[in-house]
């Protein structure tokens, strides 16, 4: 009958090298995840979420599913802790993130007092692309909000408490600026009016459809309640062969939804969000676009990350 090592954990503060906790007796199985829960009970305030486990003070952050044996450590292992500060779920970030433009959006458009000047308080734009861009805006972000309950599954359970107000200033910050503008008592419509409306639409309703169709492919992808990585390939519907062609078509859905919202609108605001976010998401494309051809030696060679056979 074979006898059980016992591994013995250190954990130091990265600067001045004292000792936080000590854990004896941990399985050679435990995970980074577990010995998180360990070192919480020692210390309550730092809750496991709120943790970084290293193995060097400058190295990378361990993964919470990775195996205390399989690390580069002898019986007795030293990791460094970093507090990661206040964190939050995803889901709420998403929810503070998507909930403020909605109704920031609402504001202008109701053109509530104080907004504009007092004798346009309450009136209503004569333009149709004015109301439809409302409308457009608010299917937008009630659709998004929509698949954070309901569709989206998230591999990092949270984020710092910081990030979130950096992201809620960006969204709704943007979001006032450019419903300011479309929604002005001076706001003149699109130069080649409804034709250039009624197309812009069109594209809009196709790309929301996509990135939803998309949203939805991912989404079953860890239906099982899997975290692995695996890749997405196109299915019977007609908005997910962009697969064939792209490794995230939801964001080429995502912006290609903003650039049509631009046509639309015809305002410069909206056309400066667009593109921060294109480029935005071209970073983001690109780094899933590298992790899956980095994990998978089969991942098929005619995908480019964000736009098909060029980017």
């Amino acid at each position: 009958m074979s006898r059980v090592t016992f591994f013995e954990v250190e954990i130091l503060d990265p600067k001045t090298k004292g000792q936080l906790c000590f854990l004896d007796k941990v399985e050679p199985h435990a995970t980074i995840g577990e010995i998180k829960c360990l070192f919480h009970k020692a210390y309550p305030q730092w809750y496991p979420s709120r943790q970084a486990l290293k193995l060097d003070p400058k190295g990378k952050a361990l993964k919470d599913d990775e195996i205390l044996q399989n690390l580069p450590v002898g019986t007795t292992a030293t990791l460094y802790f970093k507090d990661l500060g206040p964190q939050v779920g995803w889901t709420m970030v998403f929810l503070s993130e998507y909930a403020g433009p909605l109704f920031i959006y609402l504001l202008f458009y109701f053109r509530l007092p104080y907004i504009y000047r007092h004798k346009h308080a309450f009136t209503s734009s004569p333009y149709p692309a004015v109301t439809l861009a409302c409308v457009c805006h608010s299917i937008h972000y009630i659709k998004r909000l929509v698949e954070t309950i309901f569709v989206h599954r998230f591999s990092h359970g949270t984020m710092p408490l910081r990030n979130i107000v950096r992201n809620c200033l960006y969204y709704w910050g943007f979001a006032a600026w450019l419903a300011y503008y479309i929604n002005h008592p001076l706001y003149t419509p699109p130069y080649y009016g409804n034709k250039q409306v009624n197309y812009a639409l069109a594209m809009f309703v196709i790309c929301q459809a996509g990135n939803f169709s998309i949203n939805l492919t991912l989404n079953n992808l860890r239906s099982d309640g899997s975290k692995a990585r695996k890749i997405p390939y196109p299915t019977k519907n007609p908005f997910t062969w962009l697969f064939f062609f792209v490794s995230c078509p939801n964001y080429t859905y995502e912006a290609g939804a903003w650039f049509s919202f631009t046509i639309m609108t015809q305002c410069v605001p909206v056309g400066l969000f667009t593109l921060i976010s294109f480029i935005q998401m071209t970073i983001w494309a690109k780094g899933k676009h590298y992790t899956y051809i980095r994990e998978f030696k089969e991942y098929p060679d005619l995908r480019m990350p964000i736009i098909p056979f060029l980017l």
